[in-house]
């Protein structure tokens, strides 16, 4: 039996597979309206993010009586544009949970690469440290971490990164494993191919599919965490917008201006499951088992 090499689709594949997952359209669209506003957001931004005018402090959104049309989801507590607020945020949530991910995910896919392929000592090692890591509930882990190195976009990058690689190390692992033994590996052993090539042009390729696909979730769940940790006061700091943030700054005035948590909250939940039903449409995509239904 020869290799199960990743899958490869054309562009016309990939608009069926899309079509038969309604939510991909659903996700696609969100996500790419999320990374132009990012994109653009000195540009679609009405105001600037960090203007005040205490004037016009708590104006309701511009559909409601006493708010502006200059101010669409209205003013927060120091009178500042919330929808401007909103789009300069995306950049920090979308920014922090792609750079999140592109960090740890080479770091754990080698790290289980390896554990997998040599097993022994090394895999012992690997996987207690993981088991270690795991052992810690993550938020409790990431707190702890920015009460030490301090609130910054920086530090929480590498924080998410630090708690993110040990998924993708333990699901390359168990796919190595998998693969270590089947019949074309031990034929490129055979022919005197060395470890490292071996790794890489023969068993990295038939693991791909489903690293992308935990990644992509990954994305999704690294936007919660940075909220969290803003939320809570250890993630990006005033006066940089952020959503976590904003969440944090509007939970005082929950039952006088409802849209300075309610806006915020809906972007998140959004980015969230835009993101979400972008990694079912990968899953349904990149999966063989799923081409033939």
């Amino acid at each position: 039996a020869g290799p199960a090499h990743p899958v490869r689709l054309m562009p016309r594949g990939i608009l069926q597979t899309l079509a038969r997952n309604g939510g991909g359209y659903l996700g696609a669209l969100i996500v790419l309206v999320n990374v132009a506003v990012a994109v653009l957001a000195p540009a679609v931004a009405p105001h600037d993010p960090l203007d005040q005018d205490i004037a016009r402090r708590l104006l309701p959104p511009s559909w409601l009586a006493g708010g502006s049309p200059e101010h669409l989801l209205g003013t927060d507590q120091l009178g500042r544009d919330i929808l401007s607020r909103m789009i300069w945020g995306s950049r920090v949530s979308l920014l922090i949970g792609l750079l999140s991910v592109l960090i740890s995910l080479p770091v754990g896919v080698a790290a289980g690469l390896v554990s997998g392929y040599f097993r022994g000592r090394l895999d012992d090692v690997v996987m207690r440290v993981a088991d270690v890591q795991l052992a810690f509930p993550f938020i409790l882990l990431a707190i702890t971490i920015a009460g030490v190195l301090g609130p910054s976009p920086r530090n929480i990058v590498l924080i998410l990164a630090a708690g993110g690689w040990v998924v993708y190390a333990r699901l390359t692992r168990g796919q190595v494993l998998g693969l270590r033994e089947k019949e074309f590996v031990e034929a490129a052993r055979a022919l005197g191919l060395g470890h490292m090539p071996l790794m890489l042009r023969h068993i990295l390729p038939n693991v791909v599919t489903p690293i992308i696909v935990v990644a992509t979730f990954s994305v999704a769940q690294m936007i919660l965490l940075e909220s969290s940790l803003s939320f809570l006061g250890l993630g990006v700091q005033p006066p940089t917008p952020s959503w976590g943030g904003m969440l944090s700054d509007g939970r005082g005035y929950i039952t006088v201006a409802w849209w300075l948590m309610t806006f915020p909250g809906a972007a998140i939940m959004l980015t969230v499951l835009g993101v979400n039903f972008v990694g079912d449409w990968l899953r349904d995509l990149l999966d063989p088992r799923l081409q033939s239904i």
